[in-house]
């Protein structure tokens, strides 16, 4: 096979240049996944590079299984060659040498980010702190492990709170010491520490890794470069691609200047620039184009493409945020009914998770299928959370943040009085918890109240740990549940308690599939699997519509999107306002978003909307403007506005009190009529005022035969209910349903059924 077939002629010049530093600045959709496939292929087939001196580091496990599949494809076999994120990079360096850092085994466990609070919540109360500095500390003990710096010289001019800072990192890093465990964090300061304190392992991998090759460069942060400079300090091929118009996680320590920086600490560096974009049409690429070109902290690109015009990017104002999730949800509908689009073709996108209500309530209304990502992930519920935290007691018997959560769960009468009681008496005998209670039940006579609380427990998880290595991954969980009776606590019939025991099915199922796809894994594998896990490597997995942060779905893309909520305090965000620097990366981050699409883009925003536990006058983004987006039509007149904090407009506008910001069920025909109205902006500038009866996307219109008053029908997530009649000119139909009262929907596209 050519590897260089398909390739243009910039990324055949990158994909040639074999030797020394290599940085490419890669635009949105330029093909960089492409070529870093190839160039790793190219090695091994025409330069005869073992794959095992070769590292690919990249930031989702998506993205990484992506190119080893590529990778695969292209050469017709399977390879060893390192393709991973960082944090599993530096996890399976830690699994090998982890014995030489002070305190540590092997089997520690990698605390997720509600573990790590918890840990840190307990330090901070042992010490006699204030608990609400939780966050506080959090962010700092971070900082320092993303900047790759001590404690002490971050706290070197902070003489008020210096005492307390020292004292919380240590007692922190101690505890995760004591417990066999690190955060996530913690798995780049440690492996970063092994390499610098241990010459023989250093060597040993910079020997190793021949070609290092680094993803999403501009997204790394100080100590994963510093990583990557011990890691090439033998061989010094590096191959880096990267875009700082992309660059969206400063605030998590990402340090887009690595990108500039490189030039420097790497010279002679090769530099190559990828501005052929392949995913979008001409029309969306020129709104990009104009709102990046806003930014003074960039390389000077441009993108273009041979793509199609396509469709006019649209611009929708609404008058509130229902109306705006009405008509998203009404244009997907018709979108996904001509059979032009599936569900999963689409990305309803979004600054900040408060926004997606009224999007899912639109979405349930309609029964379309749909999933939310950047909020509450799947492992984080606490029924889940809870089973994972007994599997960890049998890798690691030392992690007292796990037995914590479980001691009393399902409830045992092991109450916080007993609990101390637990931690001092392994304290005491200088044990993990797990251990002292272990060591309590072979010693009843040390607290014989103590022991009888804690009796049971014990007795269980020796019973359970005796089938640990005898039975598979997915029938050692089952069994587990059963012997702990953990479905017992959810045996009370409510709504919640069902999609519990649901969740805990759904554990057990994905456990089976995970035995299925490794063969003969371990315990360990399983967990390390989980906890690495991010939502993103579920995007686009089954067949339902994506809401999601824009922040979550960086290096993805979808044939339409919708950008939601691009307002003034919220799109950009409040705080950038005083700040330049923070301006540029919220621009980064409409950038980001606009080029996700490929085929079709609609962006709005309301004038306004719900939030912060009011209802505020809204102004239209910067950004619309600055991409040549914005609606130009007159804002609504109101009397005695003014701004607030958050960039809104407050008013003195009387809002009806019969218009119902927290029920929109119960609209009149000419409240339906008013929010419904909005204007819509092609991008030939031509501007149209219409209510959502005319829109043209409007599916055919649905036959009304038999829906008449006091009929019964049928609606997937509300039920049975009784027709009251048709309102807002036949638009919308209102309907009591049993369950839920009074409703009031889109006719059309309503999943609504006659029972006969």
């Amino acid at each position: 096979m050519d590897i260089l077939y398909g390739l243009n002629n910039e990324q055949k010049q990158a994909l040639l240049q074999t030797k020394g530093a290599v940085l490419v600045t890669a635009g949105a959709g330029s093909g960089k996944t492409k070529l870093l496939t190839h160039r790793i292929a190219y090695l091994i087939e025409n330069e005869n590079v073992n794959p095992e001196n070769i590292l690919a580091i990249t930031f989702t496990n998506k993205a990484a299984n992506e190119m080893r599949e590529r990778v695969a494809m292209l050469l017709n076999h399977s390879n060893d060659i390192w393709i991973s994120t960082f944090h599993s990079m530096c996890l399976r360096i830690l699994r090998v040498y982890a014995s030489r850092l002070e305190g540590y085994t092997s089997n520690f466990t990698v605390y997720s980010e509600s573990d790590s609070e918890k840990a840190l919540k307990q330090v901070i109360k042992d010490l006699g702190l204030p608990n609400e500095e939780y966050k506080h500390y959090a962010n700092i003990i971070s900082t320092c492990q993303n900047q790759n710096i001590d404690i002490y010289a971050y706290t070197k001019d902070k003489t008020n709170e210096k005492d307390d800072l020292i004292k919380v990192y240590e007692a922190y890093e101690k505890f995760l010491q004591t417990n066999n465990a690190m955060d996530f964090d913690h798995l780049l300061s440690k492996a970063y520490e092994l390499l610098v304190c241990n010459k023989d392992i250093l060597e040993f991998y910079a020997n190793k890794f021949e070609y290092v090759f680094v993803d999403e460069f501009q997204d790394t942060n100080i100590i994963q470069y510093d990583i990557i400079k011990l890691l090439t300090s033998v061989h010094k091929n590096i191959f880096v691609v990267g875009d700082e118009d992309q660059c969206i996680y400063t605030w998590r320590g990402a340090n887009f200047k690595n990108i500039f920086n490189f030039k420097q600490d790497f010279a002679p560096v090769k530099m190559y620039k990828l501005e052929q974009n392949y995913r979008s049409t001409k029309l969306i690429l020129e709104k990009a184009n104009k709102l990046i070109a806003n930014n003074q902290e960039r390389f000077d690109k441009v993108l273009w493409t041979s793509n199609e015009d396509g469709k006019n990017v649209e611009t929708n104002q609404y008058y509130d945020e229902q109306s705006e999730a009405e008509n998203v949800i009404q244009k997907i509908y018709a979108l996904t009914q001509k059979g032009d689009y599936d569900y999963k073709d689409i990305a309803i996108l979004m600054r900040i998770n408060a926004l997606t209500l009224p999007f899912e309530q639109k979405l349930l209304n309609y029964n379309i299928p749909y999933r939310i990502y950047g909020g509450f992930k799947f492992y984080e519920r606490q029924e889940i959370k809870n089973i994972l935290s007994y599997l960890r007691l049998y890798v690691n018997p030392k992690d007292d943040v796990s037995l914590m959560r479980i001691i009393n769960f399902p409830k045992r009468g092991i109450g916080d009085t007993a609990i101390k009681k637990i931690r001092d008496y392994a304290i005491e005998h200088k044990l993990s918890m797990l251990e002292g209670l272990l060591y309590l039940y072979d010693h009843k006579q040390d607290d014989s109240a103590l022991y009888s609380k804690i009796e049971s427990f014990v007795r269980i998880f020796l019973k359970v740990k005796e089938n640990y290595e005898k039975l598979s991954l997915d029938e050692f969980t089952k069994l587990l549940i059963e012997d702990f009776e953990i479905k017992t606590a959810y045996l009370e019939q409510n709504e919640d308690n069902i999609e519990k025991l649901m969740n805990i099915d759904m554990l057990v199922n994905s456990i089976q599939q995970f035995v299925y796809a490794n063969g003969n894994c371990t315990l360990t594998e399983y967990l390390e699997s989980v906890t690495l896990e991010s939502d993103i490597d579920y995007i686009g997995t089954d067949n339902t519509i994506t809401i999601s942060t824009i922040h979550s779905v960086k290096g993805l893309e979808f044939k339409v999107v919708f950008i939601v909520g691009v307002e003034e305090g919220i799109f950009p965000i409040s705080r950038s306002f005083y700040s330049e620097k923070e301006m540029e990366e919220e621009r980064r981050l409409m950038y980001v978003a606009i080029t996700r699409a490929k085929e079709r883009l609609f962006v709005s925003y309301a004038q306004t909307r719900y939030l912060h536990g009011n209802r505020s006058r809204t102004i239209a983004s910067k950004f619309l403007e600055e991409a040549d987006l914005l609606v130009k039509t007159s804002p609504i007149s109101y009397n005695n506005t003014r701004y607030n904090n958050f960039g809104y407009e407050h008013s003195s506008y009387d809002y009806d009190s019969d218009y119902s910001y927290h029920s929109y069920d119960r609209f009149n025909s000419n409240k339906m009529q008013k929010s419904t109205l909005h204007n819509t902006i092609q991008s030939n500038g031509y501007v149209s005022a219409k209510p959502i009866e005319n829109n043209d996307n409007k599916a055919e219109n649905k036959d009304k035969t038999g829906f008449d008053a006091g009929v019964k029908v049928e609606h997937p997530k509300f039920g049975t209910g009784t027709v009251i009649g048709f309102v807002d000119d036949g638009v919308c139909i209102e309907i009591d349903f049993d369950g839920f009262g009074k409703k009031t929907l889109m006719f059309d596209i309503a999943p609504l059924k006659i029972i006969k």
